[in-house]
């Protein structure tokens, strides 16, 4: 019977439910701050500096947040998903749209790895061998 509850009292210490904000952590308010927004200086005095520009095409802002929620053995979920999307020509926001859980499709990432074109793959013993004399010893100052 101890080893049981031995067992039981390790097996609820290795679930753990937490939370963790990844990316911007939006006012309450997002919709009025964002609509009362001209320019560029007032949207980084607003949220801040974008996680994303892009770089072709239109000049889009682009902020993201999501709450991860890990539930001990458990894949993470992410809920509360929200992106901000401010176009921007010049020092001026000329629009902005934000998206919600709702309007934002679910991406299944596929299993595996992508290949590399022209990667070079070395096995263990390469790489321990390709890396002798990369390093200088502590304290030598080279």
């Amino acid at each position: 019977m101890k080893k049981l509850f031995i067992v039981l009292v390790l097996a609820l210490a290795a679930c753990t439910f937490q939370t963790k904000h990844r990316g911007y952590v939006f006012p309450e308010d997002l919709e009025t701050k964002v609509a009362n927004v001209k320019t560029t200086a007032q949207l980084q005095d607003e949220i801040g500096d974008p996680q994303a520009r892009t770089i072709y095409g239109d000049e889009v802002w682009i902020y993201y947040s999501a709450e991860e929620n890990m539930r001990g053995p458990f894949p993470n979920t992410f809920d509360d998903k929200t992106v901000l999307l401010a176009w921007v020509k010049g020092g001026r926001v000329l629009k902005t749209k934000i998206l919600h859980d709702d309007d934002l499709k679910d991406i299944k990432m596929a299993k595996g790895e992508t290949d590399i074109p022209a990667a070079i793959e070395l096995n263990a013993l390469e790489e321990m061998f390709n890396n002798i004399g990369r390093f200088s010893p502590a304290g030598l100052g080279q």
